[in-house]
């Protein structure tokens, strides 16, 4: 199985970034999906239920953001942890 990660830097790139994790899912790659540095910035429906069916196929979103973590339940990940990710991923996309 080939470890994913998916970095999000740019919020307007936040839904994308969410839809190419849940893409992988169901090519069977584990999923680190990062979004880094911003809050998510249109927690509409939509998004919502795709982060709820990532849970479901057990991907694992990270922020390093503490809104992230608190509100949307995202899993803390510092610097240096996401290097680590990175380290390992077999396949890193960037948004």
């Amino acid at each position: 199985m080939k470890k994913v990660v998916v970095i999000i830097k740019e919020p307007y790139q936040q839904y994308e970034g969410l839809r190419t994790s849940l893409g992988a899912l169901l090519e069977d790659a584990a999923i680190k999906m990062i979004v880094l540095n911003n809050e998510i910035q249109d927690m509409n429906e939509a998004y919502s239920d795709n982060m709820e069916f990532l849970d479901e196929m057990e991907g694992e979103r990270f922020s390093n953001n503490s809104t992230n973590i608190e509100k949307y339940g995202f899993q803390q990940a510092g610097i240096d942890q996401i290097g680590q990710y990175l380290k390992e991923a077999d396949v890193v996309i960037p948004f």
